[in-house]
């Protein structure tokens, strides 16, 4: 009876073309969402994946990157006294405000008649050594850095910010100009700037560090370095460490589940699920009532109905497997186009396999229902 649901596939595959598009445009909203979700999300914490540092220490109860506080530079110290930590420097991080020069020309000030722009403000150390944003930033870059007001942004972030790579705006009222622009900087509630550790203090007026991030020695565990620190040390002021994996999802989890942004998204998410498995149980379901005389004729030469269920849950399979591969395809394009926009999407292994889980148990399920009424009739009744 198996072999009987793959000839059926294949002499029949006009009527099982709607069903395999059915599922691949149920593959395609799962994919695309589950996208948007990491790439919207994973933003939140685009500080923490694209530097290499093991550690990260800040104020303690800090919920994401974006909520820094300041912290005793003595903490510094208590760092760098564990054994196993290689290197050490601080991270300033500061909220401002993004103002274009004038629009007559650059350089004349900062534009008044337009409101301004809130960014997220990076200082980080200029060494060609140095842990933060290693995976978006070149020596050449780290070394205009060095300028006194040079800073970095997203490039897709140019229009937002008014100001084109080469010019002049105000950050807090103090002067700065983008001496460079990348991709895979774009934030999540801001736009976010880099400078050196010595123009962010500058346009802040303090010299106090927000985070200090540390690199662990070869061989060492993260994990071991960040149970140590955790051990609170009289005489030094009040920190928390955390392990550059656990504080990004830290950082991630607390914009997807505790914030409106969050749930609204994960609703659509929901949503989606719920039209994928609409559209694929009705579309399975005319395929099976296409095919209800042919299988009440095997039921009544003899064929029992556990054997036609097994057909039909091998159609599924087949149809849930086709339906994958042409949403795998056409996800492809949709991700390339998208990512030519610069929209923030990504997707990695666990998202792909959840994926695949997903459509597999729609695609049984919506076959299991479609078929159930029809083993449960008279075979006299379908004939008729």
């Amino acid at each position: 009876m198996i072999a009987l649901a793959r000839k059926t596939l294949v002499h029949e595959w006009r009527r099982f073309i709607p069903s395999v598009f059915a599922v691949g445009f149920s593959g395609v909203l799962l994919a695309m969402q589950a996208a948007l979700v990491l790439g919207i999300f994973g933003s939140a914490a685009v500080y923490v994946t694209a530097s290499s540092a093991d550690i990260w220490v800040g104020y303690p109860g800090t919920q994401s990157v974006n909520f820094g506080r300041n912290i005793g530079s003595d903490v510094e110290m208590r760092v760098r006294m564990d054994p196993d930590v290689a290197a050490v420097e601080p991270y300033v991080w500061i909220d401002g405000d993004w103002r274009a020069a004038a629009p007559a020309h650059y350089g004349a000030g900062p534009d008044t008649t337009s409101g301004g722009v809130s960014i997220y403000l990076s200082g980080i150390s200029t060494a060609d050594d140095s842990m933060m944003f290693t995976q978006l930033l070149t020596s050449w870059q780290r070394q205009r850095l060095r300028e006194p007001g040079a800073v970095i942004v997203d490039r897709a972030d140019l229009d937002t910010l008014g100001t084109p790579e080469g010019g002049t705006a105000w950050v807090n009222n103090h002067a700065v100009h983008i001496v460079a622009a990348v991709d895979g900087l774009r934030g999540l509630g801001g736009a976010n700037v880099i400078a050196s550790l010595a123009t962010a203090r500058e346009i802040a007026g303090s010299n106090a560090s927000t985070y200090f991030v540390a690199r662990v020695r070869a061989g060492a565990r993260p994990e071991a370095v960040q149970q140590r620190l955790s051990h609170t040390v009289s005489g030094f002021g009040p920190y928390e460490a955390w392990t550059a994996k656990s504080f990004a999802r830290r950082s991630q989890r607390y914009w997807m589940l505790d914030t409106g942004a969050g749930a609204g998204v994960l609703f659509m998410a929901i949503i989606v699920c719920l039209v994928g498995s609409v559209v694929t149980s009705q579309s399975l379901k005319a395929v099976v009532a296409g095919s209800a005389r042919e299988y009440a004729v095997l039921n009544a030469l003899g064929v029992s109905r556990g054997a036609l269920g097994r057909v039909v849950v091998e159609q599924a399979c087949w149809i849930g497997g086709l339906g994958f591969v042409l949403a795998a395809l056409a996800s492809a394009v949709l991700l390339s186009i998208a990512a030519a926009y610069r929209v923030p999407v990504a997707l990695n292994l666990a998202a792909v396999l959840a994926c695949a889980v997903l459509v597999a148990v729609l695609s049984l399920l919506s076959g299991l229902g479609a078929m159930r009424s029809l083993l449960r009739a008279d075979p006299a009744t379908l004939l008729r």
